[in-house]
C-alpha cells in the first residue's frame, strides 16, 4: 500500500520567489525537471508553487512505498541547494481508493 506524504519546500529568503539570481534559476529550472520526472515516474501526484500572500513556497504530494524514499527524494532534489524541506505525512484520498490511507501505516 502505498503512502503519502505532502512536501514543503521552504524558500532561503522571504523575497526568493521575485529576486532569484541566473545562478538560482537555474537551479529552479534543475527543481522543476526533477519533480517532472517523478510526476512522470507516478510518484509526484501534484506540485508547483504555492501563492501565499504571506510569502511564496513549493508544494508537493508524493505517493510512495517507505518514508525512505521521501527523504530520498528531498535529498536529490537540486532545490536542496538553496531552499529546505519540511515534510509531512497525509491520510490521503485517491481515486483509485476513496477510503483514507494512513502514510504511517505498515
Amino acid at each position: 500500500m502505498k503512502k503519502y506524504f505532502a512536501l514543503k519546500l521552504l524558500p532561503s529568503r522571504p523575497t526568493f520567489a521575485f529576486d532569484m539570481t541566473d545562478d538560482e534559476k537555474a537551479i529552479m529550472n534543475e527543481h522543476v525537471a526533477y519533480w517532472n520526472d517523478l510526476m512522470d515516474k507516478g510518484i509526484a501526484l501534484i506540485f508547483g508553487p504555492v501563492l501565499d500572500p504571506v510569502g511564496p513556497y513549493g508544494f508537493g504530494v508524493v505517493a510512495v512505498d517507505d518514508e525512505a524514499q521521501v527523504q530520498l527524494i528531498t535529498s536529490n532534489d537540486p532545490a536542496t541547494k538553496l531552499n529546505r524541506y519540511e515534510v509531512f505525512p497525509m491520510l490521503a484520498v485517491t481515486p483509485q481508493n476513496k477510503n483514507f490511507h494512513n502514510a504511517q501505516a505498515s
